[in-house]
């Protein structure tokens, strides 16, 4: 391990030693297990480290899985972004010597960071861990369906993509545009999300993922929460979730 992690400012988070340094100019970070998986396999929270609702997180460090998170925020998942965390996985995999393919979290934004990694490099993505994520900007920030929308993060993607008001309707990068090709890149998914969920609607979202999943049947864990709002995000009880990524 390099002395750029191990001269991190050290932490705790929930008993677990925790690294936090910078690489290229942003912040990373590094949760540790007791006990390593003997593959040394990993979790990658591409939004929203330590903002709560990450009970499968405390689990999967509890089965062995490192946790890892680099900061890109307000990049809504854009091509430059990937490339930032494709330039963070080359680096963190050498460092810790760990497994050649990550399972990335992508809650609520952190679904555009995590779906389109795995479009770039599907041959080092394991498995998806979606919960309430955005899949569409026109769904959220931009709230041109039935969602309340994000008046200022729309401004932020749009101009982060490169896109305006107008040509946005036509674009066709979003993740929801593109789920034949994850599917049949053969990509386990969980995903997580309330029906009542008024900022990423799930029937703009997350509902394309199932039905396109559900059509290649491939391999997938949907749990629709009923009543559920945006928040809270994950499941009291992460077994489910857990066991699944596990055996991916």
């Amino acid at each position: 391990m390099s002395d750029i992690i191990k001269n991190g400012e050290l932490k705790d988070y929930h008993g677990f030693e925790w690294r936090v340094f910078e690489f290229e100019g942003r912040e990373a970070d590094v949760i540790f297990p007791k006990e390593p998986d003997y593959l040394r396999r990993w979790i990658w929270r591409a939004e929203f480290l330590d903002c709560g609702f990450d009970t499968v997180d405390v689990e999967m460090l509890r089965r062995g899985y490192f946790l890892v998170y680099y900061r890109v925020s307000d990049m809504y998942g854009c091509p430059k972004s990937i490339g930032y965390m494709k330039k963070f996985y080359d680096f963190i995999v050498n460092e810790l010597d760990l497994d050649q393919k990550t399972i990335l979290f992508g809650f609520s934004r952190g679904g555009l960071y995590s779906v389109n990694f795995a479009l770039r490099y599907p041959a080092i993505v394991r498995a998806l861990y979606l919960d309430a994520p955005v899949l569409d900007i026109k769904s959220w920030p931009g709230g041109l369906g039935v969602g309340l929308g994000a008046e200022r993060e729309y401004a932020e993607a749009l101009e982060c993509y490169g896109l305006d008001r107008s040509s946005v309707l036509a674009f066709r990068e979003n993740p929801v545009d593109r789920l034949y090709e994850l599917a049949d890149d053969g990509i386990p998914v969980v995903t997580v999300a309330g029906d009542s969920d008024r900022d990423v609607p799930h029937l703009e979202n997350a509902e394309h993922l199932h039905r396109v999943y559900t059509e290649r049947g491939m391999k997938e864990l949907y749990i629709i929460k009923p009543g559920c709002d945006h928040h809270p995000h994950s499941l009291e009880d992460p077994t489910p979730v857990c066991d699944f990524l596990c055996d991916c």
